[in-house]
């Protein structure tokens, strides 16, 4: 994104002013524009540069993109970073392996990932395709709970894949579990000891038989 024209960069004979409060001045000559910039200490900012004439505005440049930047930060921080975890199956999995396989993709989710579920098929299974297809359903339905499917079963060579994503408030929810385990400790930590008073110094002997 390019930066604005601002102040004495602006060069056209006029302008469509707007004040700092976002009032409509009207059309003026930049002269006059860039006079009342001046008198009231601001920026005089083109905003419409397309515009017939070009729109600006008096605004504190320096501040507007302090502020811009400011949001655009925290927007970064707040946005949930969303991994895609990989789980593999065998189509003839036995169910201690298959309940593993399950606590570690309701894990997953729970941290808010993305899981991509893989079901391999070996040798005269990949004339099979429905049992793969059923054993992902299944699973799915396991953990419909925490997350949803994002991408249906479909057959990828001799593999068949499935992407389950978190529930949408899934990554929220986790992040207010750390805040409130973040409170909670703060709460828990026990309170600083109270400092001592200083000792007063000791008095000088002249001042002693004042006193």
């Amino acid at each position: 994104m390019t930066e604005p024209r601002i102040n004495d960069r602006i060069r056209v004979p006029e302008v469509r002013l707007v004040g700092p409060e976002g009032e409509q001045v009207g059309i003026v000559p930049i002269g006059e524009a860039l006079r009342l910039a001046q008198d009231s200490e601001l920026d005089l900012v083109e905003v419409a540069p397309m515009a017939r004439p070009p729109v600006v505005k008096l605004m504190d440049y320096g501040k507007f993109k302090y502020e811009a930047a400011q949001k655009e930060r925290e927007a970064r921080r707040n946005q949930s970073q969303t991994v895609i975890k990989e789980m593999r199956l065998r189509l003839k999995i036995d169910p201690h392996d298959y309940e593993t396989k399950k606590g570690h993709v309701v894990r997953f989710l729970k941290g808010g990932d993305k899981v991509k579920i893989t079901v391999m098929f070996r040798g005269r299974e990949q004339s099979r395709p429905e049992m793969g297809y059923r054993l992902l359903q299944r699973l799915a339905g396991d953990v419909s709970e925490l997350g949803v499917v994002e991408s249906n079963p479909k057959q990828d060579g001799r593999n068949m894949v499935m992407v389950i994503a978190p529930h949408r408030n899934q990554a929220a929810q986790q992040a207010k579990t750390v805040e409130a385990k973040k409170a909670k400790a703060a709460e828990d930590a026990p309170p600083l000891a109270p400092q001592a008073p200083p000792k007063p110094a000791p008095m000088d002997p002249v001042e002693a038989d004042q006193a």
